[in-house]
């Protein structure tokens, strides 16, 4: 997953899956989800996304309850 936030347009971009996105639909006025060829979610758009969430919120990203593996760097075994 990769959060972007894009100052001078104002929009965040929430990227769940890294595969080209089709399609997309409206999930209200400023908000799009982008879908895959076969219609899921891959990633959700959101303008003026200071207005939205405030300035506050858009400094700080809380992770909660993930279990995951770390990323590989691509200097692993060097």
């Amino acid at each position: 997953m990769l959060i972007t936030y894009d100052s001078e347009a104002d929009v965040l971009y929430i990227e769940l899956r890294r595969v080209p996105a089709e399609d997309s639909s409206d999930v209200e006025e400023g908000v799009t989800a982008l879908l895959d060829k076969d219609g899921h979610i891959v990633g959700l758009e959101i303008l003026d996304a200071s207005e939205r969430l405030g300035q506050e919120q858009l400094r700080s990203v809380t992770l909660k309850d993930l279990a995951w593996e770390p990323a590989l760097t691509g200097t692993e075994g060097l």
